[in-house]
């Protein structure tokens, strides 16, 4: 039996897919960090609520975030066996999501603060996750070359995020909270 363990990352490197070693803090490293964090999370929104369409929401948007993760564990000017196929129907899904989703919905007339519910302010806390993914995605795409439906994914998973979390807090009863300017 193997162990979990293989002292391999005690000097401060990880093996990309390619098997080049890079240091942890890498943009790629950072970036896939991000992926995996943002999976993570959205295991807690999935736990955190009962309807059972929105839990094959999230274990849809978890299975692509795994294939996105590997797409960015892979750089694109390595030649080898392609480990997860990941492209434009995965984002084409979301927005069919969003879509469907957006019709409980009451068009908003003011932003909103991110709560209403524990796990409506899950799936804020996600959106925001999402967005940091992205960010770190957009920067590595600056120096490498990457999948730019990787960075399309993510856009539209944040919106996806938004939308859920207000449909949640609306079948859990808990009304959007506007913002309001403070006014000194």
């Amino acid at each position: 039996m193997s162990k979990i363990y293989t002292k391999t990352g005690d000097d401060g490197t990880t093996a990309l897919f390619d098997g080049t070693r890079v240091l942890k803090d890498n943009l790629r490293v950072d970036a896939y960090g991000d992926v995996d964090e943002l999976n993570a999370f959205m295991g807690l929104v999935s736990t955190s609520v009962s309807d059972v369409d929105l839990k094959k929401v999230f274990f849809t948007v978890q299975n692509d975030l795994f294939a996105l993760g590997a797409k960015l564990a892979n750089p694109m000017d390595k030649k080898q066996k392609e480990k997860a196929n990941f492209g434009e129907e995965n984002f084409l899904f979301l927005e069919k999501i969003i879509d469907q989703y957006e019709k409980e919905l009451n068009p908003l007339t003011s932003f909103i603060l991110p709560g209403g519910s524990l796990p409506g302010a899950y799936c804020h806390l996600a959106r925001t996750i999402c967005r940091r993914a992205e960010r770190k995605v957009v920067m590595l795409g600056k120096q490498e070359k990457i999948n730019a439906d990787l960075i399309i994914y993510l856009n539209r998973l944040s919106d996806l995020l938004f939308v859920l979390a207000r449909v949640i807090n609306k079948r859990l009863g808990a009304p959007d909270i506007p913002w309001k300017e403070q006014l000194s």
